[in-house]
């Protein structure tokens, strides 16, 4: 499936996200924690405080299964709720310091991996792949918008 001016195969685009998500995820790292975990923490620390519907909605798992895993990650002080100030009926849930830290730890191991594999490629591959940051970024906030 191409895009309308055919410049980017869409299909060899998302085979290629793919294979590299793939490989990512499973790089070694310190911080060990189960994949809703590590990705409502990326929500809250990307995104901001939000509310549980909206995790509801991010996280694509049930109400009562997000009530569950915030509730849990309360307890092991990785977020908190507080009361949401445009709407005293509402909480939104924050990522705390450690939950920031989480992030931060599992990015820089990911990154320690990634440096001897990026030394490897071509510098016309790096740059390449330098060159595409902006786009990639743009696209995910495109993404984002569109949920």
């Amino acid at each position: 499936m191409d895009t309308p001016d055919d410049d980017l195969d869409a299909d060899a685009f998302a085979t290629a996200i793919e294979d590299f998500n793939r490989f990512y995820i499973r790089l070694p790292v310190l911080e060990k924690l189960p994949f809703t975990t590590l990705s409502v923490l990326d929500t809250l620390a990307t995104g901001g405080p939000v509310r549980l519907t909206d995790l509801t909605r991010s996280e694509q798992i049930s109400q009562p299964g997000v009530t569950q895993l915030v509730t849990r990650l309360e307890r092991d002080g990785l977020v908190e709720r507080r009361p949401d100030p445009r709407d005293g009926r509402a909480v939104l849930v924050h990522i705390t310091e450690e939950g920031r830290r989480i992030v931060r730890a599992r990015r820089d191991d990911r990154a320690r991996h990634l440096v001897p594999l990026i030394a490897r490629l071509s510098a016309e591959q790096r740059r390449a792949i330098a060159g595409a940051l902006p786009a990639l970024g743009q696209l995910a906030e495109l993404g984002r918008g569109a949920s």
